[in-house]
């Protein structure tokens, strides 16, 4: 098995290698990977970069765009026939139509490529003429990445941590009771593990709905066509001296070591270790809304993210010995465009803050960094409304419960992150000094001119960021 793993790798290594070497010298490829958590934004995001990296009017603060080197843009067949394509032209109607709504979430890992014809700067463009350049866009499920943090864990430790996290909480009342009537020793029942299974499951989806971000194994909320498979039909269970080889906890840990070693490793192998550019999407506004414990489970989940990344700058005998390594990370503070311009400053200062332990460890390795607020489909317009003596930002857009217009002031973040995330840390139930809410917005009603993309808050900047130095 170690033979057999260290010649895939090598192979892999060998061909990433070559097609490192011969982007390089013709057409380079670029591969960025966007994920986030629930609701993030990750489809939106996707959409609206390809739209206006295809039609550029508003993309001025890209370098590229800005100097007139970006001739042309247009999608090409993905390399990896094996993938789903990003279904981009539908999400497209879904935000640009008549009736705009959002488009549905993801749930599996999809790719499109996007070719740029780009005239390179300085003497070097006069030299070679234009060249195209590949931008390999890979969409997958945050809750999948948390998965990788398996790795490093056996059953009874994963079990151990599970059970502590749902320990008190109400909704876990139903996972608790099939627990309770379930002994670990006994010889297993398939009845038995699929109710454990079930019940565990409804417990990760109400906590994710709570704002608890850390919900494994992913594949239970997003389980594709792996649902009703025995690898996904498993649960915790306390542990049990004396439990036999053919006992109900025996097959649980032999179905999550299965669940690791089948669906876990060949993801990080064939998706998550080949890519070199990386945007993580945190809907830290929401995360807000619902509270400090929801917080602080954000910037846990966050850290265990990142702490699957292997940043550091791609080097040629790396690469073979150990695959690509990601060159840079950018961590998006989505949906700026619920707050008024004068409030984005606060929102990137309180992502920082959030992610900061993770970040340093990141740059430390060699990997440039940034904290970003954007918004990737601006969906309001901002105004200013008098109230209580003052002049208070407010932000107007179509509710997507009713499709009627609505101004909103969620109200203001502090100067400090400091002062959200200290009562984060120390597990308040709610925010003593201030309340924040939250609105849902539906798109707006567009109508774009010829060679422009849809309105957007800082996208072209995430993109310079991104992918600007390579092109």
């Amino acid at each position: 098995m170690a033979i057999a793993g260290l010649a895939e790798g090598l192979t892999r290594g060998i061909e990433d290698l070559g097609a490192r070497v011969s982007g390089a010298l013709f057409e380079p490829v670029i591969r960025l990977g966007v994920t986030g958590l629930a609701r993030a934004g990750k489809t939106v995001f996707i959409t609206a970069l390809v739209a206006n990296l295809m039609d550029r009017a508003r993309m001025g603060g890209l370098r590229a765009e800005a100097e007139g080197r970006i001739l042309a843009a247009h999608l090409q067949p993905q390399p990896d026939v094996t993938l789903p394509r990003f279904d981009y032209e539908t999400h497209l109607a879904a935000l640009t139509g008549p009736e705009p709504h959002w488009p549905e979430s993801t749930r599996a890992v999809s790719e499109l490529r996007l070719s740029l014809r780009v005239r390179p700067g300085g003497m070097i463009g006069g030299l070679t003429g234009p060249r195209r350049v590949h931008l390999d866009i890979v969409d997958y499920p945050g809750e999948w990445l948390l998965d990788l943090a398996l790795l490093d864990q056996d059953y009874t430790a994963w079990s151990r941590a599970a059970l502590a996290r749902a320990e008190g909480r109400p909704e876990a009342a139903e996972w608790r009771a099939a627990l309770g009537a379930a002994d670990p020793a006994a010889p297993h029942d398939e009845a038995t593990a699929q109710r454990l299974a079930r019940a565990y499951t409804g417990w990760l989806g109400a906590a994710r709905a709570r704002g608890l971000a850390d919900c494994t194994p992913g594949r239970f909320l997003l389980p594709g066509d792996l649902a009703g498979a025995p690898v996904v039909t498993f649960a915790p269970l306390p542990e049990a001296p004396g439990a036999g080889r053919r006992s109900l906890l025996a097959e649980m840990a032999r179905r999550y070591e299965a669940y690791k070693r089948e669906v876990v490793r060949p993801f990080f192998r064939a998706h998550f270790a080949r890519i070199d550019r990386q945007i993580v999407l945190v809907d830290v506004l929401d995360a807000i809304h619902k509270g400090p414990q929801a917080l602080d489970e954000t910037r846990r989940a966050m850290a265990a993210i990142l702490g699957a990344f292997r940043p550091g700058r791609n080097a040629l005998l790396t690469q073979l010995l150990q695959g690509r390594r990601v060159e840079r990370i950018l961590f998006a503070a989505t949906k700026a465009d619920h707050l008024h311009h004068s409030q984005h400053a606060r929102l990137t200062a309180i992502m920082e803050a959030l992610l900061r332990e993770a970040r340093d460890r990141a740059d430390f390795a060699g990997a440039e960094t940034r904290a970003m607020a954007i918004a990737a489909l601006r969906a309001t317009v901002e105004e200013e409304r008098a109230h209580g003596g003052r002049r208070l930002g407010m932000v107007r857009g179509r509710l997507e419960a009713t499709g009627r217009q609505a101004a909103f002031h969620p109200g203001e973040l502090p100067e400090d992150p400091a002062r959200l995330l200290a009562p984060a840390r120390a597990g308040a139930e709610r925010w003593l000094d201030a309340e924040f809410g939250a609105m849902r917005f539906a798109p707006a009603r567009l109508n774009l001119r010829p060679g422009e993309g849809p309105p957007h808050i800082r996208l072209d900047r995430a993109a310079e960021f991104l992918i600007g130095d390579r092109l």
